[in-house]
């Protein structure tokens, strides 16, 4: 894996901009991902919560529906 912090950031505000957008859709995608693969697993809220840095209730009521089945964004 490439170390992040050695990627350059744009000078232009529109391109930096755009790789904010890029990067918190990719974020987005992975914690979907890792969260139902931990719900899969059967882990406690309470667990995904802990791996995430977040309480128990912040990551239950963000992604909840993603024990329901539903499709990803």
């Amino acid at each position: 894996m490439n170390d992040l912090f050695d990627l350059s950031i744009p000078e232009d505000p529109e391109a930096a901009l755009a790789a904010v957008v890029a990067l918190r859709r990719l974020a987005d995608a992975i914690e979907q991902r890792a969260v139902r693969s931990a719900l899969r697993q059967q882990w406690s809220w309470a667990r995904i919560a802990q791996a995430l840095g977040v309480s128990k209730q912040a990551a239950h009521k963000r992604l909840s529906h993603l024990s329901a089945g539903e499709d990803p964004i």
